[in-house]
């Protein structure tokens, strides 16, 4: 049976198994997902909370900063009894000679109790030194007559040491790729299970009586690490499930209107004196094709009137505007305007962008750079398409209420 050594003994590697660590790690996000009071898991945006738990039980490998290192000396009396290089007959008893000790202090970065983690690859003679706070301490003695040179073995330590750490650092990184994603797993799950107990009390048709001890707000909890995340924030009002538009049917939408740009292509002359407005009853048309006339034009909506409006059972499902590119300034302008008849349940919008004249990769840069630097831009979702791009934005006044917004650029014939 592999023993594990302790750490007091000045033992590194061979305290812990990493393994281990990495499993209670996950058990202790997995932990905290469950210990959420319901409200705030619900009111808190998936993405977010997912961010939040990825930083907070990551392990951040450890990087020693060799070139940061310094020395400290001091007189001692070293213990020369086991000296190889001295005759002692009597072994039992210490033998005190004046000598010096030297301490290297080498700064690092990371978790500290990785140095006491063993690896799937380890030695059977571990290296052996002193953590003190964000610093691994060597120590060497020896008496006075004999001076040797220990420059040679403060680098073989270190390259021991750096050895080991390589070691751990592949098992560190897989875990924290794979964080993120786990925690993602543990919110959706709860999540469900939450949801289906609102629906299954919802349908008994009996008023529920709220806990008087529910919390109204929320502590962030404990973390250990020094730069600490923050929970994101949440509301506390009991939450309500949302009207969705499932993404299958999303993305067909989107299928239709891009399906207009081969019609584009190959009947330019169609198109080529065609405004925004007639252009946008171009999409009308092709999209009340697929959904059953439930696509309308110059919808009011919330503060204001928005291009292209769908609703199912009598809820907004999918908002676009229709504009032509008439540069990055204009295009934050449509976004804000977006934003202003956006209501809180609309969670898929789109904004067409009709090119004329200029470069494409003027406009797609002209875009990015707008839509990131808006302060209702959260992020960027992965998207595989050459002429546009896909966002997380938050409705103003509440960062957890979320909505995709897919930009899309339709070159339009002269």
């Amino acid at each position: 049976m592999l023993r594990y050594l302790d750490k007091s003994k000045g033992y590194l590697f061979s305290t812990h198994d990493l393994g281990t660590v990495i499993q209670n790690q996950i058990a202790a996000m997995q932990k905290e997902v469950e210990s959420l009071d319901p409200n705030r898991l619900l009111n808190t945006a998936p993405a977010d909370l997912a961010e939040y738990l990825g930083q907070k039980y990551c392990l951040e490998p450890v990087s020693l900063l060799r070139d940061q290192c310094y020395a400290t000396e001091q007189e001692a009396q070293v213990d020369v009894r086991y000296d190889p290089r001295r005759w002692v007959d009597d072994k039992s008893r210490p033998v005190l000679m004046p000598g010096q000790r030297i301490e290297i202090a080498v700064p690092f970065e990371g978790e500290s109790e990785l140095f006491y983690c063993r690896s799937n690859q380890f030695s059977m003679n571990p290296p052996r030194a002193v953590v003190r706070g964000q610093e691994l301490v060597l120590a060497f003695e020896f008496a006075n007559d004999s001076a040797p040179d220990i420059r040679s073995d403060i680098d073989r330590q270190l390259n021991d040491i750096e050895e080991h750490l390589k070691w751990g650092r592949g098992q560190v990184n897989d875990f924290n790729a794979s964080l993120r994603q786990r925690a993602e797993q543990a919110i959706e799950n709860r999540r469900g299970r939450l949801l289906a107990n609102q629906n299954r009390m919802a349908s008994l048709g009996i008023p529920v009586k709220v806990r008087a001890n529910a919390p109204k707000t929320y502590a962030v909890p404990e973390v250990r690490r020094k730069a600490q995340p923050t929970l994101p924030p949440a509301t506390s009002t009991p939450f309500e499930p949302e009207p969705t538009w499932a993404m299958e049917h999303y993305e067909y939408a989107l299928t239709v209107m891009q399906n207009m740009a081969a019609l584009m292509e190959r009947s330019p002359s169609a198109f080529a004196k065609q405004n925004e407005e007639h252009l946008r009853d171009q999409f009308l048309f092709q999209l009340n094709g697929q959904f059953e006339g439930r696509a309308t034009g110059e919808t009011f909506n919330l503060n204001g009137k928005t291009d292209i409006l769908l609703r199912e059972n009598g809820r907004n499902v999918f908002i676009a505007e229709c504009k032509f590119w008439k540069g990055p300034k204009k295009f934050g302008e449509t976004i804000d305007q977006l934003l202003g008849y956006t209501a809180w349940r609309d969670t898929k919008t789109a904004i067409l962008v009709f090119n004329r004249g200029t470069d494409t990769t003027t406009v797609l840069s002209g875009i990015k750079e707008i839509a990131e630097k808006h302060p209702n831009y959260k992020r960027t979702l992965p998207w595989k398409h050459e002429s546009g791009y896909r966002y997380v934005f938050h409705h103003s006044g509440d960062s957890n209420r979320e909505f995709i917004l897919t930009v899309l650029v339709f070159h339009v014939p002269d």
